[in-house]
């Protein structure tokens, strides 16, 4: 009776790392994996993978943190990650924050903040030269202003 439950259990898993929301499913909770994951239902919760698509039919709402993100559907929360892919259909309501990568299409709905990290990133030219412009106008002192009155002798 048992060795049939045995080679139940024995079957091949799906080694792709790859899983899947789907449309009808909800998960309240913060999800954690190493792998990448599909979402076309709704997450009530911090998401924290590897890699994620959101399909036009996937909601989240909570952080989202992962190195790449491709979202077409909804976000209610802070999205971090290295790589962001940002479809025609999506709705983000929240700050996005990237280290390396932003593509968005024409039609997206973003109302947040967007914003480069620098983690890795190395300074341009641009970026030092912007800074020794604030360095040199920090040690510059204005000249003192000296008021000199004249006497005018009566005759």
């Amino acid at each position: 009776m048992f060795n049939k439950l045995k080679n139940l259990d024995e079957k091949k898993l799906n080694h792709s790392g790859r899983s899947h929301i789907g449309e009808t499913m909800q998960l309240e909770g913060d999800l954690r994996t190493s792998g990448s994951i599909d979402v076309a239902g709704l997450i009530n919760g911090n998401i924290f993978v590897s890699e994620t698509i959101i399909t036009e039919t996937g909601s989240i709402r909570g952080s989202l943190e992962a190195s790449t993100v491709e979202i077409y559907g909804h976000v209610e929360g802070k999205v971090v990650a290295d790589t962001v892919i940002i479809g025609k259909t999506a709705v983000i309501k929240g700050d996005i924050y990237f280290k390396e990568t932003l593509k968005t299409e024409e039609g997206a709905d973003i109302d947040g903040y967007i914003k480069r990290s620098n983690n890795g990133k190395l300074n341009s030219e641009e970026d030092i030269t912007i800074e020794e412009i604030v360095e040199r106008k920090e040690t510059i002192k204005k000249p003192k202003t000296i008021h000199v009155v004249q006497q005018k002798k009566a005759v």
